[in-house]
């Protein structure tokens, strides 16, 4: 994907469908990361209470958020398709409010290597924020 920018008044202006591709790419990291907590619930559940209707629920809204957050990925790859490539947006504003310091460089520049969570990490290891 070619990130072109424009330097404009205080901020930086870029091709809409590159700041759009970004966002859609971030969903789908996110329905990525709700899915892998599904089957860690259903192993906690076992016996316990994996057949109470409560616990249905919470399997059903994670279900649930995974597919409405593909759909949004979805809908706005489609959306964004339609979109001249010389429509410009100053991101710079929106990426202060964004507080996850890789989604910011991730929105910021398209540049990201794999999942936000990679599962070649070893079980326990964490980032302190």
């Amino acid at each position: 994907m070619l990130n072109e920018q424009k330097a404009v008044g205080h901020g930086l202006e870029e091709a809409l469908p590159d700041v759009m591709m970004r966002v859609v790419s971030e969903l789908h990291d996110v329905a990525y990361l709700i899915e892998r907590i599904e089957p860690m619930l259903n192993e906690l559940g076992e016996g316990v209470v994996a057949n109470t209707a409560d616990h249905i629920k919470v399997l059903q809204g994670i279900d649930l958020a995974v597919q409405k957050t593909r759909g949004l990925a979805e809908f706005i790859d489609t959306v964004t398709a339609a979109i001249p490539q010389s429509w410009l947006v100053d991101v710079s504003i929106a990426l202060n409010l964004v507080k996850l310091a890789d989604m910011q460089r991730s929105l910021a520049s398209g540049l990201r290597h794999g999942h936000s969570q990679p599962l070649t990490d070893d079980a326990g290891d964490f980032e302190a924020f």
